[in-house]
């Protein structure tokens, strides 16, 4: 009875066949590929299930989700657009953030290939495929950039880089490394240091933490003293790819088996 209503729930999951290949792949050359993001989804996110428990209803949460994917693919495109020599139009709200980046951008020896912005990799043997931001130069080493608009850089995005590092190693030899470039906006409180964080319409209130990586004591809420809204960027290199791609091609394996059904109606298993 169960196997029947895992099999009966997956297949419900998606409407049809068309839709299942639309959301979770591409069609390149009369070829469908997964991509990457929905085979990394197939990772458990316990900080996503506490987020969800935190709140009111599931609905809620998914408000916010969608909320805050479309303010962060507003300072995504933004900060594209700018690493290729375009001066785009900024929405007031993301501006503090896009400022930040525009000054760090300055401050730092990056430079992207402006062909490979956004730009659609497949890795054939493992029949697989993603869009990568950008590929870029920085400080003399080439390799992947990935942008994130998140509260902290987090280590799920190490099998999504490592993916695009494992599609584009035959073609270019001369790949080093990867970075991920974080771009926030964040308010602080003058008086005890902490951070306000509005995303999605939430607000969140973070406390300073000290070199221990320890939370320091913050105001009550009503005495908090919030300074103007800034901008804050964050590039971490992570040059040690293979073992992260390791775990990707185990996680894919995993999504394989989880949509099976949907997989050989599509003829990408038999």
């Amino acid at each position: 009875m169960g196997l029947i209503v895992k099999i009966v729930f997956i297949i419900m999951y998606y409407v049809d066949l068309k839709h299942f290949k639309g959301t979770s792949g591409y069609e390149i050359d009369g070829t469908w590929y997964p991509r990457v993001t929905k085979i990394v989804d197939i990772k458990s996110k316990p900080a996503l299930y506490k987020f969800y428990a935190d709140l009111g209803s599931f609905a809620e949460g998914e408000d916010i989700k969608t909320k805050s994917a479309s303010e962060g693919t507003l300072i995504h495109e933004a900060a594209e657009a700018i690493l290729v020599g375009k001066s785009p139009v900024v929405d007031p709200s993301i501006k503090p953030s896009i400022e930040a980046f525009v000054k760090f951008i300055e401050r730092n020896n990056i430079h992207v290939d402006a062909e490979y912005v956004e730009k659609q990799v497949v890795n054939h043997d493992e029949r697989y495929a993603g869009t990568l931001d950008a590929l870029a130069l920085i400080d003399g080493k080439f390799g992947v950039l990935d942008i994130k608009t998140s509260q902290a850089i987090y280590r799920d995005y190490n099998l999504q880089t490592s993916a695009y590092m494992g599609a584009l190693e035959k073609d270019f030899k001369n790949l080093q490394s990867r970075w991920i470039l974080r771009i926030d906006q964040i308010k602080k409180c003058v008086r005890c240091g902490a951070s306000l964080r509005s995303k999605g319409g939430r607000d969140k209130i973070r406390p300073l933490r000290n070199g221990n990586n320890k939370a320091l004591l913050m105001c009550v809420d009503k005495e908090h003293e919030w300074g103007d809204l800034t901008g804050e960027v964050e590039l971490r290199e992570f040059p040690y790819w293979q073992e992260d791609f390791k775990a990707f091609l185990a996680a894919k394996k995993l999504w394989e088996w989880e949509n099976e059904y949907w997989l050989k109606q599509a003829g990408y298993i038999s």
